[in-house]
């Protein structure tokens, strides 16, 4: 019979459990974020130290650009519920800003229209 050879290790960061991420929490705590909301990253230096989710939010919501809730979660692959927890968390610590969405006036341009579906195509 053959030796038994070690099974390879999956490579690539460790991801922490959402619920450790959200300390089990199921509502934010003061930001009130919904799918269309835009999140950008705040000035400084990404610390280090931060779980590996909340530097890959800062790192695709860097200034001046922000993405939308329901983009980041898409990109991370996950769910949008823990996502505004997440985001709420980070927006509680200065480490994001968050503005709401689009005015009704302001989404009847139609070349803003197509740029948002250009947008989506290419997640």
């Amino acid at each position: 019979m053959p030796q038994d050879e070690p099974q390879p290790q999956p490579t690539g960061r460790r991801r922490t459990r959402l619920y450790a991420l959200t300390d089990g929490r199921t509502a934010a705590a003061h930001a009130v974020l919904t799918m269309d909301t835009t999140i950008t990253a705040a000035d400084g230096e990404v610390d280090g130290t931060l779980p590996t989710e909340w530097q890959e939010i800062l790192a695709m919501c860097a200034p001046p650009g922000g993405r939308a809730v329901a983009e980041i979660a898409a990109r991370m692959r996950i769910r949008l519920t823990p996502m505004t927890l997440l985001l709420g968390e980070l927006a509680d610590r200065g480490l994001i800003h968050h503005r709401p969405p689009l005015a009704v006036a302001e989404t009847t341009d139609v070349h803003l229209l197509q740029r948002i579906r250009d947008s989506l195509a290419r997640i």
